[in-house]
C-alpha cells in the first residue's frame, strides 16, 4: 500500500510539473510582446501606451477615445488615427496634472455634487442604485465615469482660472468696432507666379543646359503609344435620321406625368423694405398677413390670397393678376433659384407659414397647380431629346462596323473613306492621330479619358485595332501605330514642359522683386490699378471694402485686413505682402469711419466676443507651453512600439470625399 501511495505521489508530482509547463507556455504565447497591441481585442487591452506624469494611457484608453468618432461611420473613424487621438488624450491628462499642480483638482465633494445634480430624479432625489445602472450601461463602470466627471471638474476650474486673468480694455473694444466698421476704398495688385511665368521666354540653349542636368526628372516610367483612330461624331451621324410626329407622340404619351408639367402656379405678396429701420414693422406686417390667410393645415384659399395680393403686394405685375407669377415656375437643378425653390417641396394650396426674406424684401408665397405641358410644347425638347438617343445607337452602330474593316484593312483612311458618306463627315474629319501618349495624359480631343486608356492598354504591336469607345462627340476605334519603352526622353519631346518647368521656376524665383520693383515705381495709391494692368497683373479698386470681405483677385485674408487698416488716406504698402500663393500690393485711396453713434450698442457683444476669443487663446497657449515643459523633463513617454503594432493591426483608412469638415476632429 506505501509503495502504491508513493507511486501516486510521483505521478501527481509529474502531473503538477506538466501543468506548470503548460501554463509557462501559453503565458508566453499569449503575452509575447510582439503580440500584445495586435492579437487582444484593443479596448480591452491594459498594455501602457504612454505615460503623463503619474498617469498612463493604456491602449484601451485610446481605444475608448477613438471610439467616440465612431458616430462618422467607419470609414471617417479610421481617419482618425491613434498618433492623433493618443495626442489628444496626452493634451488632456497635462491639462489634469497642471490643474493638480495649481490646486484646482476637483475634489471628491465637487464630483459627487455634480454626480448628484446631474443624476437626480423628477422629484429631486438621488437614487444611488439606479445611478449605478445608468452609468454601468452607458459608459462600462462607474470609476471610469466618476474618473471623466473629475476631468471635467478639473478642466473647468483650470480655464475659470486662467480666464480670470483675461481682460481687454475699453481701447481695445472701441479698435475693434473701428476695425469691424470702417470701410474703404482699396487698389490692389495680386501677383501671382502663373502670370508672371507666362511672359517669361527661355532659351533653347537655357532649356537644353537644365534638361542635361535633370534628365531624370523628364524620364517616362511607363511606355508611351502613338494612335491613330477613327472618330464618329453622334450629332453628325444622327442628323440624317428622320423622326415623324408620330415617333414623338408616341415618346410623349409615354412620358412619366411628372415630365408633362410646364411647371406650377405660384402666387405671391411682396412687401418692400424701403428703409432697414422699417424692417421689424414690414416683417410683423407679413406675419399677420400670414395668420390671416393660412388655415391650421398650412392652406390659404386662392380668392382670399388673390384678394390680398390685389391690396398689398407691392409688385404692380404680379398684383393685377391676383399675386400669380406671370408664367409657371419649374424647378431646374442646374439653376438654383433662392426665392422659388423652396415653393416646389410645397403641395397645391399650401402656404408659407413664415415670411421668405429675399433680396432685402419679404415674400409670402402660395402654391398653386400644376400647369400640364402640351404635345405642341413639349415637341421642340422631346425631337432633341430622341433624336439623341437614336443616334447615340446609329454612330454606335456605324463605329462596329468601322470596327470591323478596320481590323480586316488595317487602313485608317480606307475605312473613312467608306463610311464617310454614313457618317455625314469628311474622310479627313474622321482619322486623327495622337502624339506618343501615356496613362493619364490630356490627349486633343479626348482629355484625360479612362475608357481610351483601357482601350488602349491591350495594344502593343503595331496596327494592333482596340474596341469601340466613347470619347469627346462620340465614339472612337484606336489603332497602335508605334510603342516606346519607359526611357529618358528625348529634348524635343519635352521641350514643352521643361520651358514650362523652367518658367514657373524663375517665376518664383523673381516674383517677389518683381512686387517691390512695381512699388518702387509708385507715386501713390492711384497709381496701383494702372500699373498692374500695365504689367499684366490682376488689379483694381475696391469701393466700400469692409473687413472679412473679398479684396476682388487678392482673396480675402486677415493678413490683408490688418495692413489695410493700418494704413492711412494716401499710403500703399512699402513692401508686398504675401498672401498665400500671391504678393500682393496695397494703397488706401479713401478710408470711411465708423458711425460712432451706434457703438454703444454693440460694445458689450464685441467684448465679449474678443474676451471668449482671447480667453480661447490663452488657455491653448498655456497648454502647449506646458506639454513642451513636461517633454523635456521626461514627463511625458509615448511607447512607440506598442503604438506601430496597434497601427499595424488595423486596414489603411480610406481616402475621404474632398471638402468635409467635422466637429472634434482631433488634432494639435
Amino acid at each position: 500500500m506505501l509503495k502504491q501511495l508513493g507511486r501516486l505521489e510521483r505521478t501527481r508530482n509529474i502531473v503538477i510539473l506538466g501543468f506548470a509547463v503548460l501554463m509557462a507556455v501559453s503565458l508566453i504565447f499569449f503575452y509575447a510582446p510582439g503580440r500584445s497591441a495586435g492579437s487582444i481585442d484593443p479596448s480591452r487591452n491594459t498594455e501602457t501606451i504612454a505615460k503623463v506624469g503619474s498617469n498612463t494611457i493604456s491602449v484601451a484608453d485610446l481605444t475608448r477615445e477613438r471610439q467616440k468618432f465612431a458616430q462618422y461611420g467607419p470609414q471617417l473613424m479610421a481617419q482618425f488615427g491613434n498618433r492623433a487621438v493618443l495626442d489628444r488624450l496626452i493634451s488632456q491628462y497635462v491639462l489634469l496634472a497642471e490643474a493638480d499642480r495649481l490646486g484646482l483638482s476637483a475634489s471628491n465633494a465637487e464630483v459627487s455634487d455634480k454626480i448628484r445634480a446631474d443624476y437626480k430624479d423628477a422629484t429631486g432625489k438621488f437614487d444611488i442604485e439606479k445611478y449605478k445602472k445608468s452609468v454601468s450601461e452607458r459608459y462600462g463602470d462607474v470609476e471610469t465615469f466618476e474618473k471623466e466627471q473629475r476631468a471635467i471638474l478639473s478642466t473647468q476650474k483650470l480655464r475659470a482660472f486662467l480666464a480670470a486673468s483675461v481682460n481687454v480694455s475699453e481701447e481695445e473694444i472701441e479698435d475693434e468696432y473701428r476695425r469691424r466698421n470702417d470701410s474703404f476704398d482699396v487698389s490692389y495688385i495680386s501677383l501671382t507666379t502663373d502670370k508672371l511665368a507666362s511672359k517669361l521666354a527661355p532659351s533653347d540653349e537655357e532649356m537644353r543646359s537644365y534638361f542635361e542636368s535633370h534628365k531624370n526628372d523628364f524620364r517616362f516610367e511607363e511606355p508611351q503609344k502613338k494612335i491613330r483612330y477613327l472618330f464618329v461624331n453622334t450629332e453628325k451621324a444622327a442628323s440624317k435620321l428622320q423622326i415623324s410626329d408620330a415617333d414623338l407622340k408616341a415618346e410623349y404619351d409615354h412620358l412619366d406625368p411628372k415630365f408633362k408639367e410646364a411647371g406650377f402656379k405660384i402666387q405671391q405678396i411682396l412687401l418692400k423694405v424701403v428703409h432697414k429701420d422699417l424692417d421689424p414693422q414690414v416683417e410683423q406686417k407679413a406675419k399677420d398677413l400670414i395668420a390671416k390667410l393660412r388655415s391650421p393645415e398650412g392652406k390659404a384659399d386662392e380668392a382670399a390670397f388673390a384678394e390680398s395680393a390685389r391690396g398689398h403686394s407691392e409688385d404692380p405685375a404680379t398684383a393685377r393678376n391676383n399675386g400669380y407669377l406671370l408664367a409657371p415656375f419649374k424647378k431646374n437643378p442646374n439653376k438654383i433659384n433662392g426665392l422659388y425653390d423652396r415653393v416646389a417641396d410645397m403641395q397645391p394650396g399650401d402656404m408659407s407659414d413664415i415670411p421668405v426674406r429675399y433680396g432685402g424684401n419679404w415674400y409670402i408665397l402660395r402654391r398653386g397647380d400644376s400647369v400640364p405641358k402640351t404635345f405642341a410644347e413639349a415637341k421642340p425638347e422631346l425631337l432633341v431629346s430622341l433624336r439623341n438617343r437614336r443616334g447615340y445607337g446609329v454612330a454606335f452602330q456605324l463605329a462596329q462596323k468601322m470596327l470591323s474593316r478596320l481590323k480586316e484593312t488595317k487602313d485608317a483612311q480606307k475605312v473613312a473613306q467608306e463610311f464617310a458618306a454614313e457618317a455625314n463627315m469628311t474622310p479627313a474629319e474622321m482619322v486623327r492621330e495622337t502624339a506618343y501618349i501615356k496613362a493619364g495624359d490630356d490627349v486633343p480631343n479626348v482629355g484625360v479619358n479612362q475608357q481610351f486608356e483601357s482601350a488602349l492598354t491591350p495594344l502593343n504591336n503595331a496596327n494592333d485595332v482596340g474596341e469601340v469607345t466613347g470619347i469627346k462627340d462620340g465614339f472612337s476605334i484606336p489603332m497602335l501605330l508605334d510603342k516606346k519603352e519607359p526611357r529618358i526622353p528625348e529634348f524635343d519631346e519635352v521641350k514643352a514642359k521643361l520651358g514650362d518647368t523652367l518658367k514657373q521656376q524663375r517665376a518664383k524665383e523673381q516674383i517677389e522683386q518683381k512686387a517691390k520693383d512695381i512699388i518702387a515705381g509708385l507715386t501713390g495709391p492711384g497709381d496701383i490699378k494702372a500699373a498692374g494692368e500695365r504689367e499684366g497683373f490682376d488689379s483694381g479698386l475696391e469701393e466700400g471694402y469692409r473687413r472679412e470681405s473679398t479684396l476682388g483677385k487678392a482673396g480675402a485674408s486677415e493678413v490683408l485686413d490688418d495692413a489695410i487698416y493700418k494704413l492711412k488716406e494716401g499710403e500703399f504698402t512699402k513692401t508686398p505682402i504675401k498672401v498665400d500663393d500671391k504678393w500682393v500690393i496695397l494703397g488706401l485711396v479713401k478710408r470711411q469711419s465708423a458711425n460712432m453713434a451706434a457703438f454703444g450698442g454693440e460694445r458689450d457683444r464685441i467684448k465679449e466676443t474678443m474676451l471668449r476669443d482671447r480667453q480661447t487663446q490663452v488657455f491653448s497657449d498655456f497648454i502647449t507651453a506646458a506639454e513642451e515643459r513636461m517633454k523635456r523633463e521626461g514627463k511625458i513617454t509615448i511607447y512607440e512600439k506598442v503604438l506601430a503594432r496597434l497601427e499595424a493591426a488595423e486596414p489603411s483608412a480610406q481616402p475621404l470625399p474632398g471638402g468635409l469638415n467635422f466637429p472634434n476632429f482631433p488634432a494639435k
